[in-house]
């Protein structure tokens, strides 16, 4: 909103402009004339300081809890697996969500709540740290453990080759020492020759001494051998206990890993055993006398191991009763083992079958469905407490409890494929364009609903109407400045609650007519309970305004008692005072009612072919059977095949609410019909068929469906007036 001046604030709100200049500078505004411009958030200060000074804040003004409601409705098709086909059925969805503003206490516990929520989840956050970092860690620990178990073993092995060396070179020292002594012997030897020749036993000393030298460098050498043995074998061990380790780890791998497959067949084979035995349990409920029969006999008690198991096929080896003669050709027994792993196994699992269930069942029918024998649904039924036959019908609220007995899943259908036909054949229609609203009027009775209607047509109804009192479902077309309305007059009195329900499910907006002099009424709330259950929009006209006794206020409190709150009261329903006599606030209905028609934007397509409700029907006797239809869709020929309930027949004659006859009929046009073979029921639907034949057999099958029904019901009320009088005695 634009800024706006001190006068024209004061105009709006209906103070004057000085005392509006006082509550602003109050208020901390700075505003010194009436030509100020003032903002809207100066505005929106001012009024925050006049709630405070009255004593009321925002958080107390404010609404706590808003509710959102939405409703979508759908249709979807039902296949059939009977003979007679699918339905299509109407599903609506509500959704309902409540948004509730805390207070600031409870904003600031939800915020406490979140900071602790994410302080545990920090603190376990941190804990999880520490005890990845104190595994690794470990890890690492034992990592130091192992290498420096490896080094002292490498150590020690060098050691050992260090000690080995050093053995190698003192054993070649002592046999260079030796070779050495050897030449200084033999250099003696030498000289004592040249010396003297006759002495022997010096001789025979050096000798010796020679001998003694060739036995040191053989015992250096094999020191020396001895060292490079020991040193090889060092090697090698060391060598050998690194690949023990290797294959160490890569046996410890594979025995972790056939531990696992064990463990995965030992559960695996226990599986297999619990299945064999559940198997073994629901085939062994034999009577006793069969129990006591032998293995080998017919209907005999295997043992638990061997009831689907194969025995071993051994060859006959001369045990028998002939014996062969011995001799060369005499050869040993061979036994031929087979395997036992593929034999059969009961299934243990019980079969489940979705059953689908129409309004009609025989017994036998039912048994095929379930893929069980009739014998076994009679013996349910009789569980149940209800006798029948195989060749009996069901009906399928009856079928449904036995279907759940015996544990499958029953799914309700409706076999009406003849009829989907039409439908699918009415898919092809035009756009769809505004149409009229359809008003129903209710009331208590002598609250001047016709009247009311009276008025608005400038035609007089009430005068034909046995006593004055409305015996049916009047409609009637309307032409207004604001376009056209159809009205559906519904009677008063409380012998036709069903006429008003049926009203009230093919309207879009209903007025509710209540006396100003007489309050609410029986009838009154009977039509705001139609007007929720068919949640229709509800305007209330409160009439006889002209009269002295007259008090509307009273109208508004008795309704409010009703959940119908008035529009000044902070509600949604539109109170209009009324008067069909003098024509008092007929304008201001009528603008309410076409306004509501643009807000709830009502369209229908106006080609194609037409759909319909019964709003009345009676046999005349010249003319035959004639129908009030409303059409709501498409539109409605003279010379058109229609089905309607279980009557069918071709369209002689049209004619509007004023007698005249018509050509066509559009959306929210109400007509009468001639050309029926019969009375259809009110609140029957009209369907357009393609031919005759179509018609007819849509038509026979309705009644054979509707005889069926009526018999399966009878059956049930006769089983069951027959137990109330066993229990009676």
């Amino acid at each position: 909103m634009s800024d706006m001046k001190v006068t024209d604030l004061a105009d709006t709100v209906g103070i004057s402009a000085k005392h509006l200049i006082e509550q602003l500078k109050e208020a901390g505004i700075k505003v010194s004339k009436p030509d100020d411009l003032i903002t809207e958030d100066q505005k929106q200060t001012l009024l925050s300081f006049l709630k405070q000074r009255h004593g009321k804040t925002d958080d107390a003004s404010a609404p706590k809890k808003i509710t959102l409601k939405r409703k979508s409705t759908s249709e979807i098709k039902l296949g059939s697996a009977a003979r007679r086909g699918g339905k299509s059925v109407s599903v609506e969805v509500r959704k309902k969500r409540t948004f509730v503003k805390r207070s600031a206490a409870e904003e600031a516990e939800v915020a406490a709540e979140l900071e602790r929520q994410k302080e545990a989840e920090e603190k376990a956050k941190l804990e999880q740290q520490r005890l990845q970092e104190e595994v690794k860690l470990q890890q690492k620990q034992e990592q130091a453990k192992l290498e420096q178990q490896e080094a002292e073993e490498i150590e020690r092995e060098a050691t050992a080759v260090a000690e080995a060396v050093e053995a190698e070179e003192a054993a070649a020292e002592e046999a260079r020492l030796a070779a050495e002594e050897e030449k200084k012997a033999l250099a003696a030897e030498a000289k004592a020759k040249k010396t003297s020749k006759k002495e022997d036993k010096p001789a025979v000393k050096e000798l010796s001494a020679s001998e003694i030298a060739h036995k040191k460098l053989e015992e250096a050498d094999a020191k020396r051998r001895a060292a490079n043995l020991a040193r090889v074998e060092a090697e090698k061990a060391l060598k050998a206990r690194k690949k023990a380790r290797e294959e160490e780890a890569v046996l410890e791998k594979e025995r972790a890993k056939a531990k696992a497959e064990a463990q995965v067949r030992e559960k695996e084979k226990e599986k297999d055993q619990k299945a064999a035995r559940k198997a073994r349990e629901s085939a062994n409920t034999t009577p006793e006398s069969k129990d006591k029969a032998g293995p080998g006999r017919r209907g005999g008690r295997r043992e638990p191991g061997d009831k689907f198991e194969r025995k071993e096929l051994h060859v006959s080896d001369g045990k028998g009763r002939r014996k062969k003669k011995k001799g060369r050709g005499a050869q040993t027994t061979p036994v031929i083992e087979t395997s036992t792993e593929h034999g059969f196994t009961l299934p243990t699992a019980p079969v489940v079958h979705n059953v689908d269930v129409p309004e009609t069942i025989s017994v036998s029918e039912l048994a095929i469905r379930m893929s069980v024998k009739a014998a076994e649904v009679i013996k349910a039924l009789m569980g149940l407490g209800t006798m029948a036959t195989i060749n009996q019908v069901l009906d399928q609220d009856t079928a449904v409890i036995v279907i759940e007995e015996m544990g499958h899943v029953a799914v309700a259908v409706q076999d009406n494929e003849l009829e989907m036909s039409l439908n699918v054949s009415e898919q092809d229609v035009g756009d769809a364009k505004g149409r009229a609203p359809v008003v129903t009027v209710m009331g208590h009775v002598d609250h001047g609903k016709t009247s009311l209607l009276d008025y608005i047509r400038s035609t007089k109804v009430t005068s034909g109407e046995a006593g004055g009192i409305t015996q049916h479902i009047g409609a009637y077309k309307v032409e207004t400045q604001k376009g056209e309305i159809t009205f559906l007059d519904t009677p008063g009195h409380a012998a036709f609650t069903e006429m008003r329900s049926r009203g009230a499910k093919v309207t879009d907006i209903v007025v509710l007519v209540v006396a100003a002099d007489d309050g609410v009424m029986p009838q009154t709330i009977e039509g705001v309970q139609h007007a929720k259950s068919a949640d229709s929009l509800l305007i209330v006209a409160v009439n006889k305004m002209d009269k002295t006794e007259a008090n509307p206020e009273r109208v508004k409190q008795e309704l409010s008692n009703h959940d119908v709150i008035p529009e000044d009261w902070g509600g949604d329903v539109q109170f209009i005072p009324v008067s069909a006599l003098t024509g008092q606030g007929i304008d201001d209905l009528l603008d309410a009612i076409s306004l509501q028609a643009e807000v709830m934007e009502l369209t229908a397509p106006e080609t194609g072919p037409a759909k319909g409700v019964v709003i009345e029907s009676r046999l005349d006797k010249g003319r035959g059977a004639v129908v009030t239809i409303l059409v709501q869709s498409g539109t409605l020929k003279k010379g058109d095949i229609v089905v309607v309930g279980q009557e069918f027949g071709r369209v002689r004659a049209l004619f509007n609410e004023k007698g005249e006859a018509q050509n066509e009929a559009g959306p929210s046009t109400p007509i009468e019909l001639l050309g029926l073979s019969g009375i259809p029921a009110a609140g029957d639907d009209l369907l357009v068929a393609p031919d005759e034949r179509k018609a007819r057999e849509i038509a026979n099958f309705r009644i054979n469906k509707a005889r069926d029904l009526k018999m399966a019901k009878q059956q049930a009320a006769k089983l069951d007036e027959m137990f109330n009088k066993m229990e009676s005695g």
